[in-house]
């Protein structure tokens, strides 16, 4: 009796090497979704005949900051412009809104003093840790998107709001306007 403990003792400890061994089996990694966050002035030519519609060249005048914010205030400039928005449940900046980035980075790189706060936001549906962390991601995500365009870490804070500052009772497309990053610079 001793020699059949012994092989079952055997044989357990080789089916429970092969369990940890399968487990440990490595799994292929699927590619990462990879958005164009590029300049527009760097395309490759897919979308340089891509019409950018009404918005006006930015002017950024350096006395502008000083000057109590004229740029910023001067609703047929672009930098009036202050808010982007999300697909539902994404936290991907939509190709559409890289002008005002744009235009918001290079106001931030000619005003080295000015500080801005994006505020991410989010519809009313899921949880309310989620939607933070949703907002948060959102928020991240344009942060991210001034930093390849030159501007500073330090000039720039994030903050989430989540659903708070969601529409009430939205339902389906009302809801679009909730799922947005507001742009809030210093002094605003």
């Amino acid at each position: 009796m001793n020699q059949k403990t012994s092989f079952n003792a055997k044989l357990l400890m080789v089916a429970v090497a092969s369990v940890f061994l399968v487990a440990c089996k490595s799994t292929p990694v699927t590619p990462a979704k990879v958005e164009d966050k590029s300049p527009a002035g760097a395309s490759t030519g897919a979308d340089s005949g891509a019409d950018t519609g009404a918005i006006k060249e930015v002017a950024i005048d350096s006395s502008a900051n000083s000057a109590g914010n004229s740029a910023l205030k001067d609703p047929n400039n672009i930098l009036s412009k202050r808010n982007i928005y999300f697909d539902y449940d994404s936290d991907a900046v939509k190709a559409e809104y890289r002008p005002i980035i744009e235009a918001h980075a290079k106001y931030m790189q000619a005003n080295a003093d000015a500080k801005m706060i994006l505020q991410g936001n989010t519809d009313e549906r899921g949880t309310r840790e989620y939607n933070l962390s949703l907002g948060q991601r959102r928020a991240v995500a344009v942060k991210n998107s001034l930093n390849l365009l030159g501007v500073k870490d330090s000039q720039i804070e994030t903050v989430s709001y989540g659903e708070e500052k969601a529409t009430q009772n939205c339902a389906g497309d009302s809801c679009d306007k909730d799922r947005r990053v507001d742009i809030v610079h210093q002094g605003d």
